[in-house]
């Protein structure tokens, strides 16, 4: 089996995610979602619209997801490549060159971002609204 890993918030799910997770799959057979947590979305300067427990709900909701765990900390990402058995490992392109050095556990893939739609962008719009 060829187990694939990603990362983030995925709040606001919308279909620039499904878009990421659908094409993060096909790297494999089994997806996991490391997903920010409440604390360390905090931690990061960052507030989730959705909470963490919403938003694994919706994840684990989709197809193309297999297992969510918890994303506590930048430095995890080493032991869940090794803990799950990750063959490859996804990020959206704007993280390109900074999880390179785990190129000696698995393999790197690095995704286009779905142009016109983002996290941000639909909770601007949201405020604008209302």
């Amino acid at each position: 089996m060829r187990r694939v890993i990603t990362y983030g918030t995925f709040d606001t799910l919308h279909h620039g995610h499904i878009r990421l997770l659908r094409r993060a799959r096909a790297l494999g057979d089994y997806l996991i979602v490391a997903l920010s947590t409440d604390d360390f979305n905090a931690e990061k300067g960052k507030r989730a619209f959705f909470s963490y427990e919403e938003r694994k709900h919706d994840l684990e909701a989709l197809r193309y997801v297999d297992l969510v765990i918890p994303e506590r900390t930048w430095e995890q990402k080493v032991d869940d490549v090794a803990l799950y058995h990750v063959d490859v490992f996804t990020m959206g392109d704007d993280w390109t060159g900074k999880f390179d050095f785990l190129k000696a556990q698995c393999d790197v893939v690095y995704m286009p971002r779905t142009s016109g739609i983002s996290s941000t962008q639909i909770r601007d719009m949201i405020t604008a609204i209302g």
